[in-house]
């Protein structure tokens, strides 16, 4: 038995997808409060965005359960250094609930996953492609762009505003209102910056993330 018979993940796979949970829980502590909304504006849903583009829909989403399972289990990775299942349950639960759907949108809209299967023998750029699989060029850039905001912003606003309404009881256009349209500007650039560092990394994280013949 090989070693990636034993391991479904190779060691630097699992390396990429911790520092990506570590790096969410890092721009968490990036907390502005608002007064007129239970919800803050954070630096999360930029590492959410990332991890999605550069790691691919699986990896993509499986760091971001690893970022969530943190907080669970009383690390003060959230929003302001909160942690704990109450955090999940609360109010603003849906917003870090919508990380784990928002990286895998992210990643499945952008390009094929980076870490799907080992790369064919053809020059790195053939196909219209980066190494890291993402689309070249403006059409690619789009393409990324679409992946962030769909999964960094849609995906996050939808799962957040209905928890927000559940929760606390506001009608629709509430929650809407407190929970999504203060944080759409932001997130928007949030989302253009990520498809742009996406962009530029993508190469590197490919080459960490295809599957080696020795399993690691």
């Amino acid at each position: 038995m090989t070693s990636r018979d034993r391991n479904p993940l190779p060691v630097r796979q699992l390396a990429l997808v911790a520092m990506f949970a570590a790096v969410t829980s890092v721009l968490a502590w990036i907390r502005i409060p608002l007064p007129f909304s239970p919800v803050p504006i954070t630096g999360q849903t930029f590492g959410l965005m990332l991890a999605g583009l550069l790691l691919g829909p699986r990896l993509g989403a499986l760091s971001q359960t690893v970022y969530l399972l943190m907080g669970v289990i009383g690390l003060p990775v959230f929003a302001g250094g909160q942690a704990g299942l109450g955090v999940l349950l609360g109010p603003t639960g849906g917003y870090l609930w919508g990380h784990i759907a928002g990286a895998y949108i992210a990643g499945l809209v952008a390009g094929p996953d980076p870490a799907g299967a080992a790369p064919r023998p053809m020059p790195a750029t053939a196909g219209g492609r980066l190494p890291g699989g993402l689309p070249r060029g403006r059409i690619g850039l789009a393409r990324t762009l679409t992946g962030a905001v769909l999964g960094g912003i849609a995906a996050v606003y939808a799962l957040g505003v209905v928890q927000l309404a559940i929760v606390t009881g506001m009608d629709w256009p509430a929650a809407v209102l407190a929970g999504a349209v203060p944080f759409l500007p932001g997130d928007l650039v949030k989302a253009a910056v990520a498809a742009t560092v996406a962009m530029r990394l993508a190469p590197v994280a490919a080459a960490s993330l295809r599957p080696s013949t020795a399993g690691y």
